[in-house]
């Protein structure tokens, strides 16, 4: 029998079918806004002491301090985003040329150290042996499915340049607003948490936001350093695109590819043009940047929040596969509160007195304490009342 009255039942299920309504209507409309709003979200978690540090250096002013980090923002991401596009846009002509001429006059026969590469060495220079045997119209006809679908995905990804920049400015916007109103937001969030989940929704959002800093720390800071010292070596060795290739490694190392496939491209390019010193010295400075986030990364992790290696690396990598590139933050996020509220669960659970059949407590066992009160995992999990929740 039904404890409710029919019309109760009625009116509770609308209750909730027009507040799932609104809450999906709500996400409809702000569904265009998520990219931005998620990476706004990231930068400011992740840079907010350097804004609280500059505040402190400029008077006290929010809005200088705000300023700064906008133009910050700026310089860092917008700027070389910028050079990256109208370096490739630039070179476009020369590309084709390269191509071209390729194509006329077909492939020259392998250089001497390419069969010398070991491993992949003796297989890359019998297929390219095979490409210059097969001259022009064969370089052409084995190519040209290739070069279909990568001139038709190349232009099917000119569109979303477009895009591209439009959740660039958006960003700029949502983080200006958090960095304005960013304890107004925070105090926000955590009432919600705690009126979900007591101490332990208020622990899981500190938690984001920690784990939100750490990857920030771990994986886009070691990825900005490769990327630079990547460069650097390529200015220094002669290697042409040099700007190019920069924005190319570090989306490669955000991405965990890692700077190896344009770094050792170089190297390759540089022993083509017969200049063995430079691609020596590259090479070995190649090895160096590539090894360079097995020390990095791990260190800077563990600055930023007390979480299980495996954990934040599982979060990163399956992430991003799920989710693309935003997928870097929001898959640590998502295992650290999971794994956080996960093991409060177990051991509030094993800290408990044991149960007997009928599901009271027994006092017959000398780890059980005599009252539930008294359980470390009681005082924990039931703090005293605070004011807010007083408030509630």
């Amino acid at each position: 029998m039904l404890s409710t009255p029919p019309s109760e039942l009625a009116r509770n299920l609308l209750v909730i079918l027009v507040l799932s309504l609104l809450m999906i209507g709500t996400l409809w409309i702000l569904l265009p806004f998520l990219p931005a709003f998620i990476w706004a979200v990231t930068i400011v978690a992740s840079t907010w002491p350097v804004l609280v540090g500059l505040q402190r250096r400029l008077w006290g002013k929010r809005w200088l301090a705000t300023t700064v980090m906008i133009i910050g923002m700026l310089v860092i991401v917008v700027a070389p985003l910028s050079a990256a596009i109208g370096t490739l846009i630039g070179h476009a002509s020369d590309i084709s040329a390269q191509v071209h001429t390729i194509g006329q006059r077909g492939l020259p026969m392998p250089p001497d150290w390419l069969i010398r590469i070991p491993v992949v060495g003796q297989r890359a220079s019998e297929e390219w042996q095979a490409l210059a045997a097969a001259g022009p119209g064969g370089l052409v006809a084995r190519i040209q499915p290739y070069a279909v679908k990568a001139a038709t995905w190349g232009f099917s990804k000119l569109g979303s340049i477009g895009l591209l920049v439009v959740h660039l400015g958006l960003t700029l916007i949502i983080s200006g607003i958090l960095f304005m109103r960013g304890e107004r937001a925070a105090r926000a969030l955590i009432r919600m948490a705690r009126r979900l989940g007591g101490d332990r929704g208020e622990e899981s959002v500190r938690l984001a936001g920690m784990s939100i800093r750490a990857v920030a720390l771990g994986i886009v800071v070691t990825a900005v350093t490769q990327s630079l010292l990547g460069g650097l070596g390529l200015w220094l060795t002669g290697v042409p695109l040099s700007g190019f290739l920069t924005a190319l490694m570090l989306v490669l190392c955000v991405a965990q590819i890692g700077p190896f496939p344009v770094l050792l491209s170089s190297v390759a390019w540089l022993y083509w043009q017969d200049s063995p010193t430079l691609a020596t010295l590259l090479l070995v400075l190649s090895v160096f940047i590539g090894m360079l986030d097995n020390i990095m990364r791990p260190m800077l992790i563990r600055r930023g929040a007390d979480l299980p290696m495996t954990l934040i690396l599982a979060g990163v990598l399956g992430g991003m596969l799920t989710f693309g590139i935003v997928g870097l933050f929001v898959g640590p996020v998502i295992l650290a509160v999971t794994y956080t509220l996960l093991n409060a669960w177990i051991n509030d659970g094993l800290n408990r007195a044991p149960m007997s059949p009928n599901g009271t407590p027994t006092a017959s066992s000398p780890a059980a304490p005599t009252s539930e009160a008294s359980s470390p995992a009681a005082a924990v999990a039931n703090p005293p009342a605070t004011p807010d929740d007083k408030h509630q």
